[in-house]
């Protein structure tokens, strides 16, 4: 996932009325940034929400990072075994999901693909040159989310090859703006903009009072340039791109974002792609599958599950060119040209 790909706006000249006042959070958590934006929340509230915000991004990150070797996630990877693994309710809910999105997707998601993101030289130890063949096909026999199984019954995971390994950085992130606004919702606040690493919740209105206002932006490795704003509430949102995070290799340009089908990195016109659902772990996931798919089958996918997503595809003329599914047009209809 691209690192904050929707930028926040501040409200336009001619909002009415005047702007609420709003409580602003910021920091570092979970090997990234994030920001909280509570309209109608004051200075003596800022303690309170500032404990449950954190509380809540220390606990998804204390259960599913790959770089805390005390994690439940980490604990679980070194499970060398496939004998069942139980786990908490958040870890296996975001399991349960990944899965569902690998199914409904074709593979075209997969929280197994770690070793290969390594072997490319997207991991956590740094660049490295390109797999041979056949160490691509040995990777490949230790990948794949079918070799996971889940047990609701007894809610474990089951590892059908000892060797598999599990990476939630492509929805992690997701779920923990979704445990924070459920948060500041059981407090009381309705109106709420959270954001972690670039993925987003919008609740109820802005300060403004009127519905948040997102930068998709645009693809380009020039500057920081807004493709398309987006007028939201209610929904989560996430965007993920191909533009900043790759590695030139003997001439050969390489995304960070694998097709796990193939060990390789997508090969699909699809420059970013954006995706609005209720929930933000969930779009977060289909963000990624949808740079995989590529334009026909993720628009394709899109009209058969009714996901709100926006392609921006280069046009192979050094252009870009929009394609919005169904549901995403109707959702912005009173912006949409």
């Amino acid at each position: 996932m691209l690192a904050l790909a929707l930028v926040i706006l501040g409200a336009c000249a001619t909002d009415q009325p005047p702007p609420r006042e709003a409580l602003k959070l910021e920091g570092l958590s979970m090997g990234t940034s994030y920001r909280v934006t509570v309209p109608g929340a004051d200075a003596k509230s800022e303690s309170e929400v500032d404990s449950h915000v954190r509380r809540e991004l220390q606990r998804v990150d204390a259960l599913m990072s790959t770089y805390r070797t005390d994690s439940e996630l980490s604990r679980f990877n070194r499970h060398a075994s496939t004998d069942p693994y139980r786990l908490s309710d958040d870890t296996f809910s975001v399991l349960a999901l990944a899965q569902a999105t690998s199914k409904v997707t074709g593979g075209a998601f997969d929280i197994t693909v770690g070793p290969l993101v390594d072997a490319w030289g997207f991991g956590p130890h740094g660049e490295t040159d390109p797999p041979s063949d056949a160490a691509l096909s040995e990777l490949l026999n230790n990948t794949g989310w079918r070799k996971l199984a889940l047990s609701e019954e007894h809610q474990s995971a089951i590892k059908r090859i000892p060797e598999l390994q599990c990476d939630l950085s492509a929805i992690a992130k997701g779920y923990a703006v979704d445990r924070v606004a459920a948060a500041l919702e059981a407090l009381g606040y309705d109106d709420y903009l959270v954001e972690v690493g670039g993925e987003v919740r919008a609740g109820g209105n802005s300060p403004s009072g009127k519905p948040w206002r997102l930068g998709v932006e645009r693809p380009d490795m020039s500057g920081r340039l807004v493709q398309r704003i987006l007028h939201l509430s209610e929904t989560g949102v996430a965007t993920s791109g191909d533009y900043r995070n790759f590695r030139q290799v003997g001439g050969k340009r390489y995304g960070h974002i694998l097709d796990p089908r193939t060990g390789r990195p997508a090969t699909s016109k699809v420059a970013s792609a954006t995706v609005l659902d209720p929930s933000a772990a969930r779009a977060d996931a289909f963000a990624t599958a949808m740079l995989v798919l590529g334009e026909a089958d993720g628009i394709a996918l899109a009209e058969e599950h009714d996901l709100s997503v926006l392609l921006v595809v280069r046009d192979g003329k050094g252009g870009l060119r929009e394609v919005p599914s169904s549901r995403f047009r109707a959702t912005m209809s009173q912006t949409w040209p």
